[in-house]
């Protein structure tokens, strides 16, 4: 089993991120903070809560004075690169949530904290209070970030400002009116960084789930601007692909299935041990005269602890398939345990989707 994330705060962790302290911060005292660290409650908590939990143990061995504590994290990155820790690693995240818990109040010193941390460990999430307590001058900040010269920065200016981003605090304003994010996205959709360009995806994505028809109107209003703006927009668009959204299949090149027939589907493992694979095969029959685009899926119907059954959609493939044509199709669906997935015992389905159109489905059991 993988090591939990929460273990990279270890020993070794700690032994050489308080070497580094020692020889850059005045009166740190190493074995008072490893004392603060190691509390009674350390194995307990998990990964966000261990890195709040430094960050207030932080604070204690630094001085009363944000400004000052501010430019000491600054500080202390190119000693830690130089220690042999590398940049874009969580565990530093720490950085900047010590800007979003004792900053919040100290904008202009925040954000230049922001600037130069985020260019070491991400800042998306620790951005994201200041979004709200300050909305117009974030918004000029992040237009300004928009086009700095490093690209982590300019990442944050689109990452921090996506409005469903996992793990973390909810934008409600930008979800229910996301217009003033799309300046950021239209500077950012060609940027030389495939990093940028993933995180414009992912914000477009996010904002398809609550107002499909502005991320459709900026994906006709792109495609063909460049190969890089193209898979910007297929990745932005994956949520309304699988939604079997009309126009996204139509602007893509997925069209009619009229001619198109799903043959002898059969699952061959009716009942799936947890821990070994769900397995079916299937034939799809092209009886058209001419070529079919055709996105290809199938959709896992999990049951939840209520009994009912909730679908997910895997992509099998999106290939053109030759006319007058008959190709089989074999599936394996792992349902090996995960941490981020629950499985309840009993019916689940399985079913395949054509260009977002669900035609055939059959019940398979899960079982201990």
């Amino acid at each position: 089993m993988a090591a939990l994330l929460k273990h990279i705060y270890n020993q070794d962790f700690f032994k050489a991120f308080t070497n580094v302290l020692q020889k850059n911060v005045e009166g740190f005292v190493k074995h008072s903070f490893l004392d603060n660290i190691y509390d009674h409650d350390w194995d307990k908590r998990e990964l966000k809560q261990r890195m709040r939990h430094i960050t207030v143990v932080l604070n204690k061995h630094l001085t009363s004075d944000f400004q000052a504590n501010a430019k000491t994290l600054v500080k202390l990155i190119p000693s830690l690169l130089k220690a042999g820790f590398k940049a874009d690693n969580l565990e530093f995240i720490f950085f900047p949530d010590f800007i979003e818990v004792y900053g919040l109040d100290n904008y202009e010193d925040s954000i230049h904290a922001f600037e130069r941390i985020t260019q070491f460990v991400t800042c998306e999430f620790a951005v994201r209070p200041f979004i709200i307590k300050y909305p117009k001058k974030m918004m000029a900040q992040m237009l300004r970030w928009s086009k700095h010269a490093h690209p982590m920065v300019r990442r944050l200016s689109s990452e921090g400002y996506r409005p469903r981003l996992p793990w973390a605090m909810a934008l409600p304003a930008l979800k229910e009116n996301p217009t003033p994010i799309i300046p950021i996205l239209e500077i950012l959709k060609d940027d030389e960084s495939e990093s940028v360009r993933r995180s414009v995806a992912n914000n477009l994505n996010d904002i398809s789930k609550d107002h499909p028809d502005i991320l459709i109107k900026l994906a006709k209003q792109w495609q063909g601007k460049s190969e890089n703006v193209n898979k910007v927009i297929k990745h932005a668009c994956r949520t309304l692909l699988k939604q079997g959204n009309l126009q996204v299949m139509e602007l893509f090149g997925f069209g009619s299935i009229q001619r198109i027939e799903i043959l002898d589907f059969e699952i061959l493992t009716p009942k799936v041990k947890i821990g070994d694979h769900l397995e079916f095969i299937f034939k799809l029959r092209n009886s058209d005269h001419f070529t079919a685009k055709l996105r290809l899926e199938y959709g896992l119907y999990y049951q939840k602890a209520n009994g009912t059954l909730s679908r997910k959609v895997f992509t099998i493939s999106e290939k053109e398939y030759a006319e007058n044509s008959t190709t089989t199709v074999h599936r394996k669906q792992s349902f090996r345990i995960i941490t981020t997935r629950k499985y309840h015992l009993g019916q689940h389905q399985v079913s395949i989707i054509i260009n977002g159109q669900e035609l055939e489905k059959s019940d398979f059991e899960l079982v201990a």
